[in-house]
């Protein structure tokens, strides 16, 4: 047993004859009765009180902290005191991820975190605590797979704070403890027809970001960060170099999701679309600040900004501009006076990506090259995504077998029985 245990209701004396005894402090009869100390591996010292007959218990308690010591577990009991919310915030400044990430993670614990289990020790954490957390999450009503991310993010605080030493084990990943579930529910790819309504309803300043959307699969930002420069008309290819972000309420220029810069195939029509752009509508030289918005200024002739001849703003692009555009197209109903949009987080202009990856795989592409073409770094997470979009096992062996045999008339009958006999 590491340490030792103080009687505090006794003291030892000795008398004149050299003899010693016990005798009644002035504390005897109130308050803890031991106090149960030990030296910590930083050489502090530190110590539990426990009451009167509850002896064994401080036994106990000591024998487990050697223990602990021992297999390299300790952790500091005073440590976990520091909330959740104290933690996560010390966490978050730690961070060396890009700007708007952290900014992003904190808006999430903001909102969805630390209203509930801010105030709370992380010693005081049970898997219970966040069941019940979990549960209030679900019930919010916000999308199953932001959920998961916010889940996420708070099972990364409480990693981190078992790496410090802090806390013995994160509850987030006890074993009655689920995280939000995605829903099962398969993407349906917008219809031809649907894409093209959504691109005549914009303004026809904007109206060709649809068809690099649909036609090159470029995510929203890139199409906004897409300079005249970086599309080889007559190479037919797209490079994608940049996007515009936002970091709080800062645009910056940024690298593509995950940094991976790629180059996409520009089809015919998409390039006659974009000549005519630019034709009638100039590009400009726009400059922001580089991933952070203290970052080195960056400049680039953007082929779509704003009527202020600025980078747009994806907050009032999807709003003012976007949303209209979904009315106008029959997508999402119209709005109340007074009331919002009605949620439509599946018809974004991810939608158009969705499109143009349908558009590829019914064609027969492979999933590698799409997963490129996309900007994915992980091929399975395209077939994941995108796999009921392909052309089934039944479709193929039926065009195998209609190729070899034919399907017209004269095959039918004892011709064509003849010919699968033999």
């Amino acid at each position: 047993m590491a340490g030792h245990i103080q009687d505090r209701w006794y003291k030892s004396e000795t008398n004149p004859g050299g003899k010693t005894t016990r005798v009644k402090t002035e504390r005897y009869g109130t308050g803890m009765r031991y106090r149960a100390r030990y030296v910590a591996p930083d050489g502090s010292e530190r110590s539990r009180s426990f009451p009167d007959k509850q002896k064994r218990l401080a036994e106990s308690w000591l024998t487990q902290i050697a223990a602990d010591m021992t297999r390299g577990q300790y952790v500091d009991p005073s440590a976990g005191k520091v909330t959740f919310q104290q933690f996560a915030t010390q966490w978050l400044a730690s961070q060396t991820t890009d700007a708007a990430t952290i900014v992003a993670m904190e808006l999430r614990f903001r909102l969805h975190a630390f209203p509930h289990i801010g105030s709370r020790s992380l010693s005081a954490f049970q898997p219970g605590h966040i069941r019940t957390w979990a549960r209030t999450l679900k019930d919010s009503g916000i999308a199953s797979s932001y959920q998961r991310v916010i889940f996420a993010n708070v099972s990364a605080v409480f990693g981190a704070a078992v790496d410090d030493g802090i806390i013995a084990r994160n509850p987030c990943r006890a074993g009655s403890v689920r995280a939000p579930k995605v829903d099962a529910r398969k993407l349906k790819p917008w219809t031809r027809e649907r894409v093209l309504a959504v691109r005549d309803a914009l303004p026809a300043q904007y109206g060709r970001a649809v068809d690099v959307g649909a036609g090159c699969g470029l995510r929203q930002g890139e199409i906004f960060g897409l300079a005249v420069d970086e599309v080889d008309f007559l190479g037919g290819v797209v490079h994608v170099n940049r996007q515009v972000k936002m970091v709080g309420p800062h645009l910056v220029f940024a690298p593509p999701k995950g940094g991976k810069l790629r180059d996409v195939p520009l089809p015919n029509s998409v390039s006659y679309a974009l000549a005519a752009h630019v034709t009638l509508r100039p590009p400009i030289e726009v400059t922001l600040p580089w991933k952070t918005p203290d970052g080195p200024p960056v400049t680039a002739t953007l082929m779509f900004y704003s009527r202020e001849r600025k980078a747009l703003n994806r907050n009032y692009f999807n709003m003012y501009l976007w949303k209209p555009a979904l009315v106008s197209a029959g997508v999402i109903p119209e709005r109340l006076a007074g009331e919002r949009f009605k949620q439509s987080r599946e018809h974004g202009m991810h939608a158009l990506r969705h499109y143009y990856a349908s558009v590829l795989l019914d064609a027969g592409e492979n999933i590698k090259a799409l997963a490129e073409y996309l900007g994915h770094s992980d091929p399975g997470f395209t077939l994941r995504t995108y796999t009921h979009l392909m052309p089934n096992s039944q479709d193929r062996a039926r065009k195998a077998i209609d190729a070899a045999f034919g399907t017209d008339a004269d095959n039918e009958g004892s011709g064509g029985a003849s010919a699968a006999a033999a």
